[in-house]
C-alpha cells in the first residue's frame, strides 16, 4: 500500500470518527424521544411510543414558549436584516477613509462575548424601564446580531455590478430604490443566508432571554427548557428529547423553505451586457 493511499485512508478514518461525533448525540435525540424509558444510553426503544411528545405539548410546556419564540427571533431578525441591508450599502459602495478601520471595529464588535456586557446592559435597561420586555429584548438580540449581518450584508452586495445602479440612477431612481429593487434581489441567496443565520443564532440563545425577562409567560423555548430538570438531578431524558425535536423543527423547516434560494447563485448574466 503507497504512502498516499495510507495517507487517504487515515483522513478518511479521521472524518468518519468526527462524523460519529457530530451524529451520536442527533441519533440519542431522536431515539430517546419515543423511548418511554430513556437514559443517557443510546438504545432502541422497545417499543417505540409518543407518550413523550403526548407529555411536552401543552401550552405551559410547548405551545406558548414556542410562539414566545417566535415572536422573539423573528421579530428581531427582521429588524437586524432592515438595518443591516442600508448600514453595508455606503460601505460597499463608496470608499471612504474609515471604510476599512469600520469594518474592522464591527467584526471585533462580533468577537465579544455575551455575557461581558449583560450585567451593564441589564442595569441599562432596568433603568430605561426595557426589563421583563419582548420587545426590548429584541431590541438587545437584534443589536448583538447587526456587526456580523453587516459584515456578512457588506461582503454579498460586493458581488452586485455597479453599473446597474448607475443605468437606474440614469433613469431617475434614489439610492433606496437601486437598493430595495436592484441590489437586494440580484443578492437574493446572500439575503437568505444573513436571515437564517440570524434566525438561529438567536432561536439557540439561551442567556440573554433568561437575564432580561422575568415572568414566565413570556419565556422563550430556550429558556423553558429547564422545564425537564427536576430536583436532587433527575431529568426526563424522553420529554427533554421529545422537547428538543420540535424545538428544532422552526429552524429546519426554515432552511427547508429557502434552500431552494440558498441554492442559486447570483443571477447576472446578461445583466450587465451592452
Amino acid at each position: 500500500m503507497s504512502r498516499r493511499t495510507r495517507r487517504r485512508l487515515a483522513a478518511d478514518a479521521a472524518l468518519l470518527v468526527v462524523a460519529a461525533a457530530f451524529a451520536l448525540p442527533l441519533v440519542w435525540l431522536v431515539l430517546s424521544s419515543v423511548n418511554a424509558g430513556a437514559t443517557l444510553r443510546v438504545r432502541l426503544p422497545e417499543p417505540p411510543t409518543l407518550d413523550n411528545f403526548s407529555a411536552v405539548m401543552t401550552d405551559e410546556i410547548t405551545f406558548t414558549p414556542m410562539l414566545n419564540s417566535l415572536l422573539l427571533c423573528g421579530g428581531a431578525t427582521l429588524i437586524t436584516v432592515g438595518c443591516a441591508a442600508p448600514a453595508a450599502y455606503p460601505l460597499s459602495r463608496f470608499h471612504a477613509r474609515f471604510s476599512r478601520p469600520y469594518l474592522l471595529t464591527l467584526l471585533f464588535a462580533t468577537c465579544l462575548p455575551i455575557t461581558a456586557v449583560m450585567v451593564p446592559v441589564y442595569g441599562l435597561f432596568v433603568q430605561v424601564n426595557l426589563i421583563d420586555t419582548m420587545y426590548g429584548t429584541a431590541l438587545f438580540l437584534a443589536a448583538s446580531q447587526l456587526p456580523f449581518a453587516i459584515w456578512l450584508m457588506k461582503n454579498f452586495m460586493d458581488g452586485v455590478p455597479k453599473s446597474l445602479e448607475e443605468a437606474a440612477w440614469t433613469d431617475g431612481a434614489s439610492w433606496p430604490q437601486t437598493l430595495l429593487r436592484i441590489v437586494l434581489p440580484l443578492m437574493g441567496p446572500g439575503l437568505a443566508v444573513v436571515t437564517v443565520y440570524t434566525f438561529i443564532m438567536m432561536w439557540g440563545n439561551f442567556f440573554v432571554p433568561f437575564m432580561l425577562l422575568l415572568s414566565p409567560e413570556q419565556l422563550p423555548a430556550s429558556v423553558s427548557v429547564f422545564t425537564f430538570f427536576g430536583s436532587e438531578g433527575s431529568v426526563a431524558f424522553g420529554q427533554l428529547a421529545a422537547f428538543s425535536v420540535l424545538y428544532s423543527t422552526p429552524v429546519i423547516l426554515l432552511y427547508v423553505l429557502i434552500a431552494r434560494r440558498l441554492g442559486g447563485g447570483v443571477a447576472l448574466g446578461g445583466a450587465v451586457k451592452g
